[in-house]
């Protein structure tokens, strides 16, 4: 991201609105912001023009019965790291590809069908498997916090209630069977991950529906679960530096314990328990480098039954929610 980007005070906090709910009104930013809706329309729209902050709509896979989650480590020969990480990136089931410092060199969640197809993505579809000297793929099987249900911390109290009425967290294992999307769903949805904002009268004129109907397909998508609305930001315009990834191996009998604390803990972005050597994968943010330490010593220090951890920092991020990143940490349009 270029460093000569600065956001003024009120663009910080407006985007930690659109973090709380991405497709709230301009008039619902405003009433929580407490700030003139005519400014905050004018300089929402434009840091959503220029490619700093944008909306997705994402289908929960699990939810949708449409695949697996895998976290995936791989170590790169000297030099191969940016190429491997471009190559996972331009593959269709990864949803988040970074370039990372520490144990491993790229970091990666690919969405597949079934774990039948790790090997295809991993080995065949990839143009460079030479450049990648180890693999590491964990199965996602229980997901404590996403990264859309984060709360940046930047507002009060006050106006996370406006933006977010019903609460900070969706439960993510409320079901038992997957939901069957219709075409029309899938249509909608589709649009949705091009523009997480666009309007219920923009979808249905795409779709050849009343818009009363577009409203009521995406919320009841939302309703179920299915769907979900990521706010895509480069987390250092509002004073988060240091993004990394915590990688623990807990005791089995403390593991929804661990999980379920540091979903709570407000650094927490993303955390997930999953199969292989790391049983628990954590994203995280920290302000910056001095504030490590304390991380490390007093949170990880103060969970039960940690057996090892391992931290990754993100050096570069290429792709988020399955939208490409630029080196200047805009988002690519989606057609």
């Amino acid at each position: 991201m270029s460093e000569s980007v600065s956001l003024t005070e009120l663009d910080r906090r407006l985007v930690a609105a659109l973090q709380l709910n991405g497709r709230a009104s301009w008039t619902q930013v405003a009433r929580a912001l407490g700030a003139p809706e005519s400014t905050v329309a004018r300089r929402g729209q434009q840091l959503i023009d220029s490619g700093l902050v944008g909306v997705t709509g994402v289908l929960d896979h699990l939810r949708c019965g449409l695949g697996i989650s895998l976290m995936v480590r791989m170590r790169c020969r000297p030099g191969a790291a940016n190429s491997v990480a471009g190559a996972l990136a331009d593959l269709p089931e990864a949803r988040f590809v970074t370039v990372v410092t520490g144990s491993a060199d790229v970091a990666a969640e690919v969405v597949v069908r079934d774990h039948h197809d790790v090997t295809r993505v991993l080995v065949d579809d990839l143009p460079c498997p030479d450049d990648i000297t180890e693999t590491e793929s964990m199965v996602v099987v229980r997901k404590f916090s996403a990264v859309e249900e984060w709360d940046t911390g930047l507002l009060t109290p006050e106006a996370v209630a406006l933006l977010r009425p019903d609460g900070a967290r969706t439960g993510h294992r409320e079901w038992s069977e997957p939901e069957r999307l219709t075409e029309q769903e899938f249509a909608i949805a589709r649009l949705l991950a091009a523009d997480g904002r666009a309007s219920y009268a923009q979808l249905a004129a795409a779709c050849g529906v009343s818009e009363s109907t577009a409203a009521r397909r995406v919320e009841s998508l939302v309703r179920r679960g299915c769907l979900r609305f990521r706010t895509l930001f480069e987390t250092r315009l509002i004073g988060l530096g240091v993004e990394f990834m915590q990688w623990l191996s807990v005791e089995p009998g403390e593991l929804e314990n661990v999980g379920a604390q540091l979903a709570k803990h407000p650094s927490t972005q993303y955390v997930s328990a999953t199969t292989g050597r790391f049983n628990l994968c954590l994203h995280g943010l920290l302000p910056g480098y001095g504030d490590l330490y304390q991380y490390l010593t007093d949170v990880v220090g103060a969970l039960p039954g940690v057996r090892a951890a391992d931290m990754t920092l993100q050096a570069r991020t290429l792709k988020r929610a399955y939208v490409r990143i630029n080196p200047d940490g805009t988002r690519e349009r989606i057609a």
